[in-house]
């Protein structure tokens, strides 16, 4: 990727992947690994420099995570973040207990000191907000660091051993509560590692075409196509690597947004030029879901029946000896975590489910390195149309999930019509690109109400929109009661079917994981 590269060593922080962002932002290529890889693993990566993450244990426990001592020696800058910071504390001579001041959210540091971290970001004497999450603190630096910041229940906020170019700070400078944490961390790689920044994605994009006509020679190569970001970006870059040799099949499962189907024809068959399979599935996947209520049986059906699907389309074509995937960096990072956590339910709620074992084919994943903003770009990078890179994120299951209860034909159908005029709103206000997500629900409930002269009994639709920088928490986005009424007006006027319209207004805390 890069000879410029820094090295994440993750302690199972759920925020361990925002530093990865952060620094790739700043244009440096990095790698998370769990703190206990094969040392040859690490050499191997011939880092730059190396980051600690934080994560849930206390250092004061016993076996509780180490980094490897082959950290302290490479001779790179190391930087430790909360539980990072506290493990290279101990490991190289000084002492962590437990606070007397927990600090968890924002909180205050002072600036007592200078060091190369801070160089045009922060000043001596200056309060700074940051976000704090730790219950330990560091009772006694190691030898040879000196205090650059404190706060109230952290007396050696940040550290720092400016001749080994060794830093440790309490707080997280990779979330957006800390407001200048992105710069803190560019210091870092460029400053105190020296780095230039030299990774672009029309870089990747050349290295990746190399690697794919390496890899695949003239084999022939399938790839699922959802209509979603990922398939479609792997889709585009692959086929501009080999052409003809790939083939996309598209399972159209019925329950996809309104219009998108068809544009996954259009855009990959006309515009593109790809040779595509467009199955319509639609009744048998809406077949097998009649009586089905639980969210997480619908996605086992979706999932179960799209392999199905999806490998009857492959054996037809015959003589494939490669299978592309969207794989990206985060389903790579969860893979080979050591820490565990809620990846599982996670990708449980977002996918439905990858491909057996028994079709032998190899795998071909050129977007594993990536996250999904940096999709995007390569997207664009590609010349994909708007509409597809810049889509909100939409689960696997489809509408299948956001029709609450028995999912039916009836039902979907109402509900696109819904989700349409949603969307057709917010793009005409101007909205779409400052929303992370937006999407109609429909409701398992009925509502008695009066349309003109005569009384009506039907569905309840709510409406959702969050706004997120990374998708780790998020916030409702502050629609304007104003938009709200048009949007509700239209949709009870429009669709037939609803006649009452409730607007979601919670948020997604650190932590979370549903959302509909």
């Amino acid at each position: 990727m890069s000879t410029q590269k820094i090295l994440i060593l993750d302690f199972g922080s759920q925020v361990t992947q925002l530093i990865a962002r952060r620094v790739r932002e700043s244009g440096v290529y990095c790698e998370i690994l769990p703190f206990n890889a094969e040392l040859a693993r690490l050499q191997a990566f011939a880092p730059s420099g190396i980051i600690l993450s934080g994560g849930p244990a206390s250092v004061a426990e016993e076996g509780s995570p180490r980094a490897p001592q082959w950290v302290f020696e490479a001779g790179v800058p190391v930087l430790g973040i909360c539980y990072g910071q506290m493990t290279m504390c101990v490991q190289l001579g000084g002492e962590a207990k437990g606070a007397d001041i927990r600090e968890f959210g924002a909180a205050y540091v002072d600036v007592t000191a200078d060091c190369a971290l801070l160089d045009g970001v922060w000043h001596v004497g200056a309060r700074e907000k940051v976000w704090m999450s730790h219950g330990d603190h560091i009772s006694a630096p190691p030898p040879g660091f000196r205090t650059v910041a404190v706060s109230a229940g952290a007396p050696y906020a940040l550290i720092a051993d400016d001749a080994r170019r060794f830093y440790g700070l309490m707080f997280h400078p990779e979330v957006v509560h800390t407001p200048h944490g992105a710069q803190l961390l560019r210091n870092f790689t460029h400053k105190v590692c020296g780095l230039s920044g030299d990774w672009t994605m029309a870089g990747f994009r050349q290295a990746e075409i190399a690697k794919i006509r390496a890899q695949v020679g003239k084999g022939r190569v399938i790839c699922g196509l959802s209509g979603g970001v990922d398939s479609s970006v792997a889709a585009a870059l692959i086929h501009e690597a080999i052409g003809g040799q790939l083939t996309c099949i598209f399972v159209d499962h019925g329950l996809l947004r309104a219009g998108e189907a068809e544009e996954v024809v259009r855009v990959f068959r006309d515009q593109f030029n790809i040779p595509l399979v467009h199955r319509d599935a639609s009744d048998l996947f809406l077949g097998e879901l009649a009586g089905v209520t639980d969210p997480e049986r619908k996605r086992k059906i979706i999932g179960k029946l799209f392999i199905d699907v999806f490998d009857e389309e492959a054996t037809k074509l015959g003589g494939a000896e490669f299978l592309a995937q969207g794989t990206l960096y985060p389903d790579v990072i969860e893979s080979v975590s050591a820490i565990g956590g809620p990846s599982v339910t996670i990708k449980s709620h977002h996918n439905v489910g990858g491909l057996p074992d028994y079709m032998k084919l190899k795998l071909v994943e050129p977007l594993r390195e990536l996250f999904k903003d940096e999709v995007r770009a390569l997207g664009r990078e590609l010349g994909l149309p708007e509409t597809i890179v810049g889509r909100h994120p939409f689960p696997g299951p489809g509408l299948a999930i956001r029709v609450l209860g028995e999912v039916t034909r009836e039902k979907v159908a109402i509900l696109q019509k819904a989700d349409a005029i949603y969307l057709e709103e917010i793009r005409a206000a101007g909205l779409y690109d400052a929303i992370w997500q937006a999407f109609a629900v429909l409701l398992p409930v009925k509502s008695v109400g009066v349309m003109g002269d005569g009384r009506t009994y039907d569905q309840v639709c709510a409406l959702r929109a969050v706004t997120s920088t990374d998708g780790m928490t998020a916030e409702v986005y502050p629609y304007d009661i104003g938009f709200l009424t048009r949007v509700a007006g239209r949709i009870v006027n429009e669709v037939r079917g609803i006649n009452r319209v409730t607007y979601d207004i919670t948020s997604k805390p650190p932590g979370t994981i549903e959302w509909e």
